[in-house]
């Protein structure tokens, strides 16, 4: 059974940082581009941030330089580095994974983890 488990938010003040995790079971972790979505209040899930099995980012243009997205296989772990934070980066986030770039989401959603940027 595929699981996925988001942890690491919380309230943080404008500028600072934040590192989200992801622990990923019961898939062959190494083979999929790992994903992290965010999806604010009333608004739809967007796309944050991908790596591809060898370590292949792209990123957001909302969050590009400022985020990034390391993996571990040997842990079948997935991170979200998130510096820099915005009010406009509060939302909920989840990871995910992928067959290919630009592909559908695979897994089922987690409960996400809560970001929250205010002073």
């Amino acid at each position: 059974q595929v699981q996925l488990v988001e942890s690491g938010g919380g309230l943080v003040q404008p500028g600072g940082s934040l590192r989200l995790s992801c622990a990923a079971s019961g898939i062959i972790f190494s083979a999929y581009v790992m994903a992290w979505y965010r999806q604010a209040p009333g608004l739809q899930r967007e796309l944050v941030a991908t790596i591809t099995s060898d370590y292949l980012t792209n990123y957001a243009d909302s969050v590009k330089g400022r985020f990034t997205i390391p993996r571990d296989n040997a842990k079948n772990m997935v991170a979200l580095q998130m510096n820099s934070l915005k009010p406009e980066d509060t939302a909920v986030y989840y990871c995910n994974f992928m067959i290919y770039v630009g592909g559908m989401p695979i897994g089922d959603w987690g409960q996400g983890t809560q970001v929250t940027v205010s002073s």
